[in-house]
């Protein structure tokens, strides 16, 4: 569902010369999958994502959704993806319901179709309650709430949140995290991105660990795990940033000596 071949990202930079984002970064993910990418700010996620949801222009690589191409079918790539990340803007003087319905008709979908979508979306995520509040009076979580609904509202096979939970509390954050469970459960094919390693133990089925644009690694949390002998993914996803900086370092002096 998910196809990223050798993406690349390059970006000049006037006083610094080229900067690599993002550095021949391959993965697939399937339909019916949660696949967690993770890294420190920086590490080229939301770069990836970004390309994914054809915001942003690959330098090489090949990248597919649902089987089309970001840059040839970028239309078609949109429409079938929904992306959710923690600062969507959502306008002060429009309601919930207004919100997510302006979104429904602007991928085209037919009135009553999509009434029956949001009536189904407002239950699911918990919105009736707020459905006639601005946004100008919506708590953090609310909008969050309204953010997700509009990037489902078209029902996408494909779905991409991007350190979606950040600044939620407790509850709203595990409601969220129930939801991305539901969206598996239908088949739907999904990339979740966050600083939170409890979430990724309780959710991804898989995960690639990013750094200065690369994979370090991918793999369940199982491999993982047995990979590098260590049953706490937090110290291993930072034991592995450690080593990789290190072997960065050495190889840096060792051109010096040479030089």
């Amino acid at each position: 569902m998910i196809h990223v071949q050798h993406l690349t990202k390059t970006y000049e930079d006037l006083s610094r010369g080229s900067f690599v984002a993002v550095d021949r970064v391959s993965f697939s993910v399937r339909p019916g999958e949660i696949f967690g990418l993770l890294g420190a700010n920086g590490a080229g996620k939301t770069t990836v994502m970004r390309i994914l949801s054809t915001v942003l222009t690959p330098t090489h690589g090949i990248a597919t959704v649902a089987g089309f191409d970001v840059i040839r079918d970028a239309a078609e790539v949109r429409r079938n993806i929904g992306f959710v990340s923690n600062n969507t803007a959502i306008y002060d003087r429009m309601t919930a319901w207004e919100m997510v319905n302006y979104f429904g008709k602007l991928h085209g979908m037919p009135k009553a179709e999509l009434r029956d979508r949001l009536e189904t979306l407002f239950t699911q995520l918990r919105m009736n309650e707020f459905r006639d509040v601005p946004g100008s009076k919506m708590s953090t979580g609310m909008k969050q709430k309204v953010s997700i609904a509009r990037a489902m509202v078209h029902d996408p096979p494909v779905l991409i949140f991007d350190e979606a939970t950040l600044g939620l509390d407790v509850l709203v954050a595990r409601n969220l995290l129930s939801v991305v469970r539901t969206l598996r459960e239908s088949g739907k094919c999904l990339i979740f991105s966050t600083h939170i390693m409890s979430e990724v133990e309780r959710l991804c089925d898989r995960i690639a660990i990013m750094h200065r644009g690369r994979i370090l690694d991918s793999g369940t949390l199982v491999e993982l795990r047995s990979r590098h002998q260590e049953d706490d993914f937090e110290e291993l996803f930072f034991g592995l940033l450690s080593r990789h900086e290190e072997a960065e370092l050495d190889e840096m002096s060792m051109i010096g000596g040479v030089s």
